[in-house]
């Protein structure tokens, strides 16, 4: 169903993203994002003083291949940078070698921010990684299934379609139904972060 007819308006900005997942040959996956702005109307380019960017031409266009294995645990990153507004923007590429070795299972959001946060590389990039994981989980099967039969895949009780008491769990992982999700246990970490939250609060 189309969205409802818009109020009268005028196209200003394009943004393009788009995610492919591929099963290698070798048993790993590669997994790819590419994000492309460009603006609907003709304006001054920043990177050319006397220049024009057209309407239409890119103001970034970014490519990136992170290639995982089954436990989405990140062996390889490439990152090409077609077009970006400022000559410094390429600086950020190196940075992304970084998240070699990070998982895109557990705590990917924060090894972002960690490694690529602030300066220390592009927001553009660091935007097609957080939802190269999504793009991840959905390519690779694996990642889904339980590693105890007992205990429910990973994406069950994560959104309204998948509700431990929803009918989707019901039709089709029927022995969780209506399932109570136990508490994930608390590390020594967030423990002691606890601590000291409450020593400084009193």
């Amino acid at each position: 169903m189309p969205l409802s007819p818009p109020a009268p308006r005028t196209l200003k900005h394009v943004r393009r993203v788009t995610y492919q997942g591929f099963e290698r040959a070798d048993g790993l996956w590669d997994i790819e994002g590419e994000l492309h702005d460009s603006k609907a109307y003709d304006a001054p380019s920043f990177r050319d003083a006397k220049g024009m960017r057209l309407a239409g031409e890119p103001i970034h266009h970014m490519r990136l291949r992170v290639t995982v294995n089954h436990q989405l645990v990140v062996q390889a990153i490439e990152v090409a940078m077609d077009a970006h507004p400022l000559k410094g923007c390429q600086e950020a590429q190196p940075a992304l070698q970084q998240m070699v070795g990070c998982s895109m299972a557990r705590g990917w959001r924060q090894a972002i921010q960690k490694h690529l946060g602030g300066v220390a590389s592009c927001t553009h990039l660091r935007e097609l990684l957080f939802n190269l994981a999504t793009a991840a989980f959905q390519s690779v099967p694996a990642v889904f299934a339980a590693a105890n039969p007992d205990e429910p895949p990973r994406h069950l009780g994560q959104c309204t379609g998948w509700d431990f008491n929803g009918n989707g769990v019901k039709e089709y992982f029927p022995q969780f139904h209506r399932r109570v999700p136990q508490p994930k246990p608390q590390t020594v970490a967030s423990t002691t972060e606890k601590q000291i939250k409450s020593a400084s609060s009193a």
